[in-house]
């Protein structure tokens, strides 16, 4: 049993603010949070002084699967522009040194999801950043659907003479998908009272009716106007679906509010150029989240370490969004958008003990930095 003493606690929760405050946890969890707790058998953390947030959560990543230094990679299956059977818990290593680096930000929670490499690449998993083994680790097995739009898969495919070589040709490919996997349920549905018409079992299949059940959303590498084209797509065959990366977002306000879709802004420190790196438009973000749209800071990582999450946020305050509705960005809205938020992206009573005690005002303060995480309520990092 610990307890958490004197913090100023950002709840991202109907509690707001506390300015001196409590959290008491016990068995991973949150058992109480408010002032002038006492609890004789606790462990006693004084954060006199400290900022108190829930675990930041990093809502499109690839720590664990990628090294960045070697090359090597786990989690890219550039084998067939269609790979939806594939599940990301399979390519990641929970002792990379990535997850530790995710700590050292502050970040407990990922959605970690397979590469561009492919249109569709497979399945997204809620990872958390602390755990012996993946299966310790994994906080929601079937977080998303990743998809890509745009030059990833037409790098791969094109410079192979194979489709698809254009955006049209990525757009086709999935439209060939979904057709495919409704066929598949329409023939499912049969089977209901005609065995002999049931499909053979074929997990690339499950996984896209999963989608279009609207179990679980599509998540889309997109920037720039293939935006409109994924909108479209969605129309036609009724998924749902964020777009991640989300660059140029700025030229489809009205389209983006309207289509009521989740947008996961970053990173931002790509290198402004042509095609897919055109428009790093990041005060879109301040935009969007005043029009109602929930808005999520994405790292990317490991293409961008997990503490420039942070930086990505302290612009979206410096293109005048308040502090507080910035953190939510990287707390509970992105816990939301993955179907989690019943157990992190905020400090209430019952959910996950995953808490991190920051020097100074993160977003705010660009010398903000976290002095202690925790995860599970165990303390897994200290500065």
């Amino acid at each position: 049993m610990k307890l958490i003493k004197n913090a100023k606690i950002m709840t991202m929760d109907a509690q707001g603010v506390l300015e001196k405050g409590d959290l008491l946890i016990d068995q991973g969890k949150i058992v109480e949070i408010g002032t002038n707790l006492f609890e004789p058998s606790a462990e006693i953390i004084d954060a006199e002084g400290l900022i108190a947030l829930p675990g930041l959560v990093d809502a499109h990543s690839h720590i664990g699967g990628f090294d960045i230094i070697t090359g090597a990679q786990d989690v890219n299956e550039m084998t067939d522009k269609v790979t939806a059977e594939m599940e990301i818990a399979d390519g990641l290593d929970p002792y990379s040194p990535m997850f530790l680096e995710a700590l050292e930000a502050g970040i407990t929670t990922s959605a970690i999801a397979p590469g561009s490499g492919n249109v569709i690449g497979g399945l997204v998993s809620a990872v958390k950043s602390s755990g012996k083994t993946m299966d310790e680790m994994i906080l929601k097995k079937e977080v998303a659907l990743k998809m890509a739009m745009g030059g990833n898969p037409k790098g791969v495919y094109g410079s192979r003479n194979q489709l698809p070589m254009t955006r049209m040709g990525v757009a086709a490919v999935l439209r060939k998908y979904f057709r495919d996997v409704k066929e598949y349920m329409r023939k499912q549905e049969e089977g209901k009272t005609d065995p002999t018409k049931l499909p053979v079992y074929d997990p690339a299949m499950e996984n896209g009716a999963k989608v279009l059940r609207k179990e679980i959303p599509v998540k889309m590498h997109c920037t720039q106007f293939d935006m409109m084209t994924v909108i479209n797509l969605a129309k036609e065959f009724d998924f749902e679906f964020t777009l991640d990366h989300a660059w140029g977002a700025s030229r489809y306000l009205d389209e983006l509010v309207a289509a009521h879709c989740p947008i996961l802004f970053g990173p931002i420190a790509v290198a402004k150029g042509f095609g897919e790196s055109l428009l790093i438009d990041i005060d879109s973000v301040a935009e969007l989240d005043r029009r109602g749209v929930e808005c999520s800071l994405i790292t990317d990582g490991p293409v961008y370490h997990p503490w420039t999450l942070l930086q990505e946020a302290g612009e979206v305050v410096r293109a005048g969004l308040e502090t507080e509705r910035v953190l939510r960005m990287v707390t509970i809205n992105p816990a939301k958008v993955m179907g989690c938020a019943d157990r992190i992206g905020s400090l209430a009573k019952g959910k996950d003990a995953d808490i991190v005690l920051f020097h100074g005002m993160p977003a705010e303060s660009v010398s903000a930095y976290a002095v202690m995480t925790l995860v599970n309520g165990e303390i897994v990092y200290r500065n």
